[in-house]
């Protein structure tokens, strides 16, 4: 089986669980070494390393909380010092909160603001951390969300917010690193089965945004982390500064 990204070091932040987990495991499939970020998930991340190993590649799991910018050189500094440089950067860490509409006097402000500082302003820090050592021809992706660019329903204001603000940001990023044969993409998914849907939604799908979709069902995280794959392969060296849907339809 070819390994199209042998000799490659990945970075995943937020890589403990959910769509960073799975992404973790298809960048190691393709034969990448691969470091992951995580909070307070420490037996999940450890457990992953382990799998990832067990594939044959280097993995590493680093405690840093993505909400604190002053984080992110350290986090960025280790993965070069363990594996000696970084060629992809997955920017897959952030949180949901459960939105109300933005008139609500129960608005949970505390929140929100750690949501904007988790979803933007660690994804920016981790960025320009990485960006002076990135290797020449390397890879950013953002992990966005459909609702950076649609907003079907109510009380999604903030993180809605903070997702569009990253299409904005990678946009100028690839401009910035191009000259660098970097590419920079934003992969918005749709609904996926993470804990992060289930805490917003709940166990069930409502039928209602199921009947948004034309292709009538929710994303799997492996066909998400295929299309992440794909930008950070060799096929993928003249894609930049896209924003690409990875959700049934939903929104069209």
């Amino acid at each position: 089986m070819s390994k199209i990204l042998k000799g490659k070091v990945a970075l995943v932040t937020g890589g403990s669980r959910g769509l960073g987990a799975v992404t973790a495991q298809a960048l190691a499939d393709e034969g990448a070494d691969v470091a992951i970020s995580y909070v307070s998930s420490a037996e999940k991340a450890e457990a992953l390393v382990e799998k990832l190993k067990a594939k044959g590649v280097r993995a590493l799991a680093i405690r840093s909380d993505q909400a604190d910018m002053s984080a992110a050189k350290p986090l960025v500094d280790k993965v070069i010092a363990h594996f000696g440089k970084l060629d992809i950067l997955i920017n897959n860490a952030a949180i949901a909160v459960q939105g109300k509409p933005v008139d609500d006097p129960a608005l949970d402000i505390v929140n929100l603001d750690r949501q904007w500082q988790v979803n933007v302003m660690g994804s920016v820090a981790v960025t320009r951390a990485a960006a002076p050592v990135l290797s020449d021809g390397g890879r950013i992706i953002f992990i966005g969300s459909l609702l950076g660019t649609r907003v079907p329903f109510p009380g999604a204001a903030d993180y809605a917010g903070s997702k569009s603000a990253l299409i904005g940001y990678a946009k100028g990023v690839a401009r910035d690193l191009g000259g660098r044969n970097i590419t920079v993409n934003v992969v918005q998914p749709g609904v996926m089965p993470t804990d992060m849907s289930v805490e917003v939604l709940g166990d069930e799908v409502p039928e209602a945004m199921l009947n948004m979709h034309p292709i009538r069902r929710i994303a799997t995280l492996e066909e998400v982390s295929g299309l992440v794959i794909h930008l950070v392969g060799p096929n993928g060296g003249y894609m930049t500064g896209g924003v690409i849907d990875v959700a049934g339809g939903f929104g069209i």
